[in-house]
């Protein structure tokens, strides 16, 4: 495999949770998905289904990698519902944790910009390499998932976070790390990296 990443690999966030739709940042903090998060995750499985499908993948032949949190958890469970049966176990690997927001997680972006605006300033002028109090920046979260990219054996699924989808839309598909930090990582549907490239389905 190259040092960019393996050529082909189908990411799915995980579902929304109610600290999602209360807009407060989740980080490492464990959430379970909300009625909606659940509805996303199965229509993410539907999407996977028939990519996989497209392409003449079996299901049962390729390696399922998730973040060990509950919400991912309970996504690739969902996912995994609608690719039938025979699947292989799933890897659950802490370095696809979630982008850690340390003493930020649970409080929301218009609390922050309230009470600690000159960090908030901060972040916003270097967001990649900005750290949170007791957090991590998108480098150190880059520095903890470019191991397991190594690892990663191609044609793969995986089930994690938005803060990974965007150093992965980095690291596999030089996106720059200005525009990465602000890319929509949409739940419900599929983020395909494929040939140096990314695209939502």
């Amino acid at each position: 495999m190259s040092a960019a990443g393996p050529r082909r690999f189908f990411f799915v966030r995980h579902g929304e949770t109610s600290w999602n739709r209360e807009g407060r940042l989740q980080g490492q903090h464990d959430t379970q998905l909300n009625p909606l998060g659940r509805q996303q995750a199965e229509a993410a499985g539907g999407t996977l289904a028939r990519l996989l499908g497209e392409r003449g993948l079996d299901p049962a032949d390729l390696p399922f990698w998730a973040s060990p949190l509950a919400r991912t958890r309970d996504t690739m469970d969902l996912v995994r519902a609608a690719l039938g049966a025979g699947l292989p176990g799933v890897a659950f690997d802490d370095r696809l944790k979630e982008l850690s927001f340390g003493a930020w997680q649970g409080r929301t972006w218009e609390d922050l910009k309230r009470r600690e605006a000159a960090a908030v300033a901060s972040r916003r002028r270097d967001t990649w390499g900005f750290v949170p109090p007791d957090g991590e920046s998108y480098a150190m979260l880059l520095d903890r998932l470019s191991p397991w990219l190594s690892d990663l054996a191609e044609d793969a699924v995986v089930v994690a976070h938005g803060g990974v989808a965007r150093v992965l839309m980095h690291r596999v598909a030089g996106v720059a790390t200005g525009r990465a930090t602000v890319e929509e990582v949409h739940q419900g549907r599929v983020l395909v990296f494929d040939g140096g490239a990314a695209h939502w389905v």
